[in-house]
């Protein structure tokens, strides 16, 4: 099969950035560069998953992030672009030598996409899922920052950080997508691990159980940091006030909100 016909395949299928997925797909699986003239043998098999909807990331086994690769599969999700937008977030507004905890950690993409850059830093992070946890694990031995990252089994829907874990600040990324919505969302999004996705019958059940459960173990002068949904900037500065906290929300390149900050209430006096 030449590069050319992966792209007419891929091209009929609907995926919208064929060429470039036909490029990485046969790139990776063969190890040779593309063209559109090159045979790459053996490559159907792949060619067929990703028509079925498949997600290229999960077929080649990795995916890039930040200026990181990480090892993907059906127990963690995909790490997308908008998620950067939290990396970058953290990465400003931790202090010197700062300790903070991942929630939800999945394949560990913020926590290690910060450690990598910012090597003053060491964390924690927070997983339900043993398999997805040992993703995470890996993902921090492949990008060199496993002596400064801690590995924890825990349901953040309950009290898994210890009291006496003090952190300047706790990020999460967590399941916000309203349950009634999954159904609608693209395909290859389905084969992604629903319990990543499902934030419950308004989407906030995690940002309330955080905000309600972690406090604690937030210093007094540390931040909360949580990707939301385009649509949840009010309902999280909502959540926020109710708590004698205070929201200010990121956006995203494309101009939607994306990012939430939360402090104590006496930090923005």
């Amino acid at each position: 099969m030449t590069g050319r016909e992966i792209c007419r395949r891929f091209k009929s299928a609907g995926i919208e950035n064929y060429r470039f997925e036909a490029e990485i797909l046969a790139e990776e699986l063969s190890g040779r560069s593309y063209s559109d003239e090159t045979d790459y043998a053996g490559i159907e098999p792949a060619v067929k998953k990703r028509e079925e909807g498949y997600p290229l990331q999960y077929i080649i086994g990795k995916w890039w992030f930040w200026d990181c690769e990480f090892i993907v599969n059906e127990n963690c999700l995909i790490p997308r672009a908008d998620t950067e937008i939290l990396v970058d977030t953290t990465i400003k507004l931790l202090p010197k030598g700062a300790y903070f905890a991942d929630l939800c950690t999945g394949s560990g993409c913020i926590a290690i996409s910060v450690l990598r850059t910012r090597k003053d830093t060491k964390a924690d992070a927070y997983e339900l899922y043993k398999d997805t946890l040992k993703i995470a694990s890996e993902n921090a031995e492949l990008n060199n920052v496993s002596d400064r990252i801690s590995f924890f089994c825990g349901n953040v829907l309950d009290r898994c950080v210890p009291n006496r874990k003090v952190y300047d600040a706790i990020v999460s990324n967590p399941p916000y997508i309203r349950s009634d919505v999954l159904p609608t969302l693209d395909k290859t999004v389905g084969f992604e691990p629903k319990a990543a996705l499902d934030g419950g019958a308004d989407g906030l059940m995690f940002y309330r159980a955080i905000l309600d459960n972690f406090t604690g173990n937030l210093k007094e002068d540390g931040f909360f940091a949580f990707e939301i949904g385009y649509d949840q900037a009010e309902q999280l500065k909502y959540l926020s006030e109710h708590r004698n906290m205070r929201c200010e929300i990121k956006k995203d390149l494309c101009g939607n909100d994306r990012v939430a900050v939360v402090r104590f209430e006496q930090k923005f006096v």
